[in-house]
C-alpha cells in the first residue's frame, strides 16, 4: 500500500487542505457536507447521471443523422481514447479532494481552476435548456390519459389534409407531401413550430405551465442535497430499463425492422471525410458520459477516500454504452418501420433532429396493446431518465447539485448555515426557468438547438477536455500516485498514457476540432431550416461564456500570485 503519510511530505499545502474538508466541518454551525450512505447510492447515482436522454434520444438521433453505422467508428475511437481515461481521472479527482468541480482544480492546479468556472457555467446552460425535453415529455404523458391517443389518428383540430392514418392508408395511395399523426401531432400541437427561426412569437402556456411543474419536481428532489438524492436515484435509475426493453422487443418484432437495423449497423464509408461527424461522435462521448462538466467530480467528492473507483469506471462505461447500443436498436427498427410503411428510404423516413424519439417511441406505442399504459410508462420513463441524470449534462437532478455543491464549496459559511443552501437552488431554479422560456414558444426548437450545439457540446466541451489533460499530464504530472494511494494498486498503462502525457487525447481532440473548421459551414435547424448569422454569434457568445473563464481566470490568478512565473511554478 503507498504511504500516505509520505505523500503528506511530498505534496504538504493541497493535501492538508483536503484532509480538512474530509474531516469534520471546524465551524459547528455549518451543515455537514454529505457522504453516500453505500457504494450502491454512488453507483446508482452515477449510473443515473450518465445513463439518460443522452442515450435513449441524442446517440439514435446523431446515429441518424450522420449515416447509421458510419456513426460508430469515430463513436468507439473517442470511447477509448478520451472517454473512459476522463471518466477515471473527474471521478477519482472529487474523490481525493473530496470537493466539488471548482474546489477540486484550485487545489489540484490553482491556475487551471477556470477549468471548474467553466464546467459550472456549462451545466447551468444545460440545466436552461436540457429541462425542456422534459417539460415535452411531460406535454406527452399527460395527452397519453386520452381514450384514443391523439398522435394515433388524424381526426384532431390540428391536422392537415395532408395526414394519413395508420390504419386505414396502404402505400400505393400515399402522396409525396403525406405525413403521420405522430409528426404533425409533435410539430403542430406540441411546438406549434414557426417555419422560421426569426418568429418567436408568444409563449406556449401549456409547455411553460409543463416547464413550471417539471422545476417544481426538480427542487424539490434536490433540496436536501445527496442524501434526498441517494434514495430517489434507486427508483429513477432501474425503472427506465424495464422500459427500453419493452421498446426493444416491440421495435424488432415490427414488420420492416431488419432495414431499420441494417442502416443502423452498416457503415457508409464515405460519411467518414464529414468532420462534422467526427465532432458529433466526439461530444456524444463528453455529453453522455458526464465528462468536464464537473458532476462526476461532484458525486465522486462523496464517496470514502479509499473506494475503488478504478473497478467502478470500468462497469459505469461498459453499461453506459450498452444502454445507448440497445436504445439505438428500439429507434432503428422503429424507422425500418416507418420507412416500409410509407414506401421510402429510412434516411428519408423522418426530418433528423431533436425530435426523433418523440416520433419513433409514441409511433411503437400507438401499436402496442394497451397504447395507453404503454404511452404512460413510456414518458414516464423518459422523465426519469431526465430527471436523474444529466447530458450533461445528462441530469437534471446531478447537475443542479453539482452546481450548488460547488458553489457551497466555494462560500461555506454563507451557503451551508440555515436555509442558504435552499435560497440558492431557489434562485437557480427561477432564473433558468425564466430563460426558458424562450424555448416554449413557436420559435423554441430553433433556440433548443441552438444551445444544444454551441453551449455545452462541440467545440466548448472539446477544448475543456484538452486543458484538463494538460493540467493533470503536464502541470499536476502525479495523479496515478494519487489512484494508488486511494485504491492501492496503478491503474493500467493506457491511463498513464492516456492522461498523464495527454499526447493522444489532446491530438485526437484537436485534430477533430480543427478539421471542423477547416469545413465549418451554417448550422442547419428543424425541417432544414439555416441558421441566421445572428444566431451563429448567439451560439458562439454561449460557448465562449464558458471556455473564456480559462484563460481569464489563468490571467487573474497569475496576477495576483507574488513572485515570478518560475516561482509560481515551483
Amino acid at each position: 500500500m503507498y504511504n500516505f503519510k509520505k505523500m503528506l511530505v511530498e505534496v504538504p499545502v493541497m493535501c492538508s487542505r483536503v484532509l480538512r474538508v474530509r474531516g469534520q466541518a471546524e465551524d459547528s454551525s455549518l451543515q455537514d457536507r454529505g457522504q453516500w450512505a453505500s457504494k450502491a447510492e454512488f453507483l446508482l447515482a452515477v449510473a443515473a447521471q450518465i445513463i439518460g436522454l443522452g442515450n435513449v434520444w441524442r446517440f439514435p438521433y446523431l446515429c441518424y443523422k450522420n449515416g447509421g453505422g458510419v456513426f460508430f467508428v469515430p463513436y468507439m475511437l473517442f470511447l477509448v481514447v478520451c472517454g473512459v481515461p476522463l471518466f477515471l481521472l473527474e471521478t477519482a479527482l472529487g474523490q481525493f479532494t473530496s470537493l466539488g468541480g471548482v474546489g477540486a482544480w484550485m487545489k489540484i492546479c490553482p491556475l487551471f481552476a477556470g477549468l471548474g468556472f467553466a464546467s459550472q457555467m456549462m451545466i447551468l446552460h444545460s440545466c436552461v435548456y436540457y429541462i425542456v425535453i422534459l417539460a415535452w415529455a411531460f406535454f406527452y404523458l399527460c395527452s397519453s390519459f386520452q381514450t384514443q391517443l391523439p398522435w394515433s389518428h388524424c381526426n384532431n383540430t390540428w391536422n392537415t389534409d395532408s395526414c394519413r392514418g395508420f390504419d386505414r392508408h396502404n402505400m400505393s395511395d400515399l402522396s409525396e407531401n403525406a405525413t403521420s399523426p405522430v409528426i404533425e401531432f409533435w410539430e403542430r400541437e406540441v411546438l406549434d413550430l414557426s417555419a422560421s427561426v426569426d418568429r418567436l412569437d408568444s409563449v406556449n402556456w401549456r409547455l411553460a405551465l409543463c416547464l413550471l411543474l417539471v422545476w417544481t419536481v426538480c427542487y424539490f428532489c434536490v433540496w436536501k442535497g445527496v442524501k434526498s438524492i441517494g434514495k430517489v436515484v434507486y427508483v429513477t435509475a432501474t425503472f427506465p430499463y424495464l422500459m427500453l426493453l419493452v421498446l426493444l422487443v416491440r421495435g424488432v418484432s415490427l414488420p420492416g425492422a431488419v432495414d431499420g437495423i441494417v442502416y443502423y449497423l452498416k457503415p457508409n464509408h464515405t460519411r467518414l471525410m464529414d468532420p462534422q461527424v467526427w465532432m458529433d461522435a466526439g461530444t456524444q462521448i463528453f455529453f453522455s458520459y458526464g465528462i468536464c462538466l464537473g458532476s462526476l467530480t461532484a458525486l465522486g467528492s462523496y464517496n470514502k477516500f479509499n473506494n475503488d473507483c478504478y473497478k467502478d469506471c470500468f462497469r459505469l462505461c461498459l453499461l453506459n454504452s450498452s444502454t445507448s447500443v440497445i436504445a439505438g436498436f428500439a429507434i432503428f427498427s422503429v424507422l425500418g418501420f416507418m420507412a416500409q410503411e410509407k414506401g421510402v428510404d429510412i434516411a428519408d423516413v423522418v426530418q433528423s433532429g431533436p425530435g426523433l424519439a418523440f416520433i419513433a417511441y409514441p409511433r411503437a406505442v400507438s401499436m402496442m396493446p394497451l397504447p395507453q399504459l404503454w404511452a404512460v410508462c413510456i414518458f414516464l420513463m423518459i422523465l426519469m431518465l431526465g430527471l436523474d441524470t444529466q447530458v450533461c449534462c445528462d441530469s437534471q437532478f446531478v447537475s443542479l447539485e453539482a452546481l450548488i455543491m460547488s458553489v457551497s464549496d466555494l462560500y461555506p459559511t454563507l451557503i451551508r448555515r440555515c436555509h442558504g443552501r435552499e435560497i440558492l437552488l431557489l434562485l437557480v431554479c427561477l432564473v433558468c426557468f425564466l430563460i426558458g422560456l424562450l424555448m416554449v414558444t413557436p420559435g423554441g426548437l430553433y433556440v433548443f438547438q441552438i444551445y444544444d450545439n454551441f453551449s455545452c457540446s462541440g467545440a466548448s466541451l472539446l477544448l475543456l477536455s484538452v486543458c484538463q489533460s494538460v493540467a493533470i499530464g503536464w502541470i499536476y504530472n502525479r495523479f496515478s500516485n494519487n489512484i494508488k494511494a486511494m485504491i492501492g494498486y496503478q491503474p493500467l498503462c493506457i491511463f498513464r498514457l492516456c492522461w498523464p502525457s495527454s499526447e493522444n487525447i489532446s491530438v485526437c481532440v484537436q485534430g477533430t476540432f480543427g478539421f471542423s473548421l477547416m469545413f465549418w459551414s451554417p448550422l442547419t435547424l428543424a425541417n432544414g431550416v439555416t441558421a441566421p448569422v445572428w444566431a451563429t454569434v448567439m451560439g458562439w457568445t454561449l460557448t465562449l461564456s464558458s471556455v473564456s473563464l480559462l484563460p481569464l481566470w489563468a490571467i487573474y490568478s497569475l496576477m495576483n500570485t507574488p513572485g515570478t512565473l518560475q516561482q509560481v511554478k515551483k
